[in-house]
C-alpha cells in the first residue's frame, strides 16, 4: 500500500494556540476580522462525512474568501491546511501543490515555529509534496514537522505514529529503506499502547510489505512480506477493536493490499465486512 488513506486534518488544539496567535491584528496594523473557525470546521466535517468533496471545496473556497477580506491570515492558514487533504482526496495535484505552498508561506510569515499548527502545516505539506511527486521536498518538510512536534507533543502521542508512517513512505520513494524501516518500527511501538491501535498497525504492516518488495523484490522478499501480511491480518481480526466507521475504512483500504499480494480470500472477506456495514448504515 502506498498510503493508508488518512488525511491529517486539524483539531481544536491545532488552531487554538495558548499564545493566541489567532487573535492578533495584521502586521501592517490592518484590522483583522476573524472567521468563525468552529463553525467552518463543523460544516466541513459534515461534507467530508458524506464524501461530498465538491461541496467541501465550495465551502472552503467561501471561507477562504471571508478570511482574505478580513485580513485573517491565520484563518487562511487553517483553510489551506484543510484544502491540502481535500485536494489529495479529489486527485487534484495542481491545487494540492498550490495549497501546500501557500500554507507553508503563511506559517513562516506568521512566525509560528514552536506551535503545534506549525508542525501540522509542515506535516500536511510534506504529505502533499509526496502526492505531487516531490519526495526530496517532502522529506525536508517532514523533518521540520518532526522538529516542531518534538517541542510540543509527547513522544507517545499517536500523532507521532502518523508522522513516522508518512515519513517512512517518502523515504521508501527515496530508496532510503533502512531509515524507512526504522520509522515504521517506531510507529508500531507507539500504536501498541493506543486504544484501537491495531487498525493503524495493520496499515503499517502492509506498508512494510511494500518496503520489502521495493528493497528486495517479490521473490527475495517473500518471507518478510508474508510475515507482514500475517501480522496485518491478526491486527484486523483483533477482537477488542471497536467496529466503528474507521474500522471499516481501514478494512476497505487494506483489502486492496492483500489482493495485490494474492491473499484473495482475506481480501474478499474484508470486502464483505465493508459491504455489510454500508448495507446496515
Amino acid at each position: 500500500m502506498n498510503d493508508n488513506g488518512k488525511s491529517t486534518y486539524l483539531t481544536k488544539e491545532d488552531y487554538e494556540e495558548p499564545r493566541c496567535v489567532l487573535c492578533m491584528d495584521a502586521p501592517g496594523g490592518e484590522k483583522v476580522t476573524r472567521i468563525d473557525v468552529g463553525r467552518m470546521m463543523s460544516k466541513l466535517d459534515e461534507h467530508l462525512a458524506y464524501e461530498d468533496y465538491e461541496s467541501a471545496e465550495r465551502h472552503l473556497s467561501y471561507w477562504l474568501g471571508e478570511a482574505q477580506v478580513g485580513n485573517d491570515e491565520e484563518g487562511q492558514l487553517i483553510i489551506y491546511n484543510e484544502m491540502m487533504g481535500l485536494y489529495r482526496k479529489m486527485n487534484k495535484p495542481d491545487k494540492t501543490l498550490e495549497s501546500a505552498e501557500k500554507a507553508v508561506a503563511l506559517a513562516e510569515k506568521l512566525q509560528l515555529d514552536g506551535t503545534e499548527i506549525y508542525g501540522t502545516t509542515y506535516l500536511n505539506a510534506a504529505t502533499a509534496m509526496k502526492f505531487v511527486g516531490k519526495p526530496e521536498v517532502s522529506i525536508g518538510y517532514f523533518e521540520k514537522a518532526l522538529a516542531a512536534y518534538e517541542k510540543r507533543v509527547e513522544k507517545s502521542d499517536p500523532k507521532f505514529a502518523g508522522l513516522y508512517n508518512n515519513m517512512a513512505l517518502t523515504l521508501v520513494d527515496l530508496k532510503r529503506f533502512d531509515e524507512a524501516e526504522d520509522y515504521y518500527g517506531k510507529a508500531l511501538e507507539i500504536m501498541k499502547s493506543v486504544k484501537n491501535g491495531s487498525l493503524d498497525m495493520a496499515s503499517t504492516y502492509l506498508n512494510l510489505a511494500s518496503l520489502y518488495e521495493a528493497k528486495d523484490g517479490l521473490e527475495d522478499g517473500a518471507e518478510k512480506i508474508n510475515e507482514c501480511l500475517e501480522k496485518a491480518e491478526a491486527c484486523l481480526n483483533d477482537e477488542s477493536l471497536e467496529k466503528n466507521s474507521y474500522y471499516y475504512f481501514v478494512c476497505d483500504k487494506c483489502a486492496s493490499g492483500f489482493r495485490y499480494y494474492g491473499w484473495f480470500m482475506l481480501a474478499d472477506e474484508l470486502d464483505r465486512r465493508v459491504r455489510e456495514y454500508h448495507e446496515r448504515a
